[in-house]
């Protein structure tokens, strides 16, 4: 089993910063995201965003991946590449991202409208986005990884959505991928007990029909076998007494969403 490293109060507060410029930079993306947007155009925004905060892209690089955001739009489930693809109205698209600062990491994903979608795509971004909390909830001390998993696995089936099982979050800290597995599946009271210094990456990845995926030719696109959308939301969390310290934020792309409707 790998080595779970728990962080001091110091080092929560280090991954506390990186994740606050990921949060930052997926705000400044959605801001931009519109139909005739290309997502390489949100790569831009996003990584000259990450450097002016004297941080850099933790994905650019990572195992050989080209760019700063992995940018999946409608059956992409995540890692998808950004590149000439024009983004149209009705499309969704989830933007990850990921910061390293002082040698810590921060990594956050969030789900976008492009303008108007439909009503059945609106449901499952927000029912997944729920399910994300729903697991947050169980992020506590005395807890155990299972407890969270099947708190979004739970909530996300009830609405008869598919959850991913090939594709979990992660322990975070000087890494980008440190133990132990979060996956969005699992059993009550099954897995690794939680404890005060973990932190770790929580990011349900929930599809609008089977949980099924395909990984694309370009060896990092995954999308939904059956063509049909997906969502993904992610926060980078540390374990508390009672309640767990959310430490990246939507409320910056909450504000600006709800400013352009």
């Amino acid at each position: 089993m790998k080595t779970i490293y728990y962080k001091t109060e110091s080092e929560i507060q280090k991954i506390r910063e990186s994740s606050l410029i990921v949060s930052k930079a997926l705000a400044e993306v959605g801001k931009a995201i519109k139909p005739g947007v290309t997502t390489a155009e949100l790569d831009k925004i996003a990584e000259s965003f990450i450097l002016s905060q004297g941080a850099r892209p933790a994905f650019k690089g990572y195992k050989g991946f080209p760019a700063t955001l992995c940018v999946s739009v409608n059956a992409q489930v995540v890692h998808g590449i950004p590149g000439g693809y024009t983004l149209k109205e009705g499309d969704v698209v989830s933007v990850d991202c990921g910061v390293v600062k002082d040698n810590f990491y921060g990594d956050s994903a969030y789900t976008f409208g492009v303008g108007k979608i439909s009503e059945d795509t609106a449901k499952l971004l927000r029912v997944t986005k729920e399910s994300l909390y729903k697991g947050i909830e169980e992020a506590v001390e005395g807890n155990r990884i299972g407890d969270v998993s099947a708190a979004i696995e739970e909530h996300a089936e009830a609405h008869s959505y598919g959850v991913v099982r090939e594709l979990v979050g992660h322990g975070i800290g000087r890494n980008l991928h440190e133990a132990p597995d979060v996956p969005n599946y699992g059993r009550k009271g099954n897995g690794v007990k939680l404890q005060r210094g973990l932190v770790i990456a929580i990011e349900p990845m929930i599809n609008m029909g089977k949980r099924d995926i395909k990984q694309e030719a370009d060896g990092w696109t995954v999308t939904t076998k059956d063509g049909k959308p997906s969502a993904h939301f992610e926060h980078t969390v540390a374990i508390g007494k009672g309640k767990a310290e959310i430490l990246t934020t939507f409320d910056i792309i909450e504000k600006t969403e709800a400013a352009q409707f």
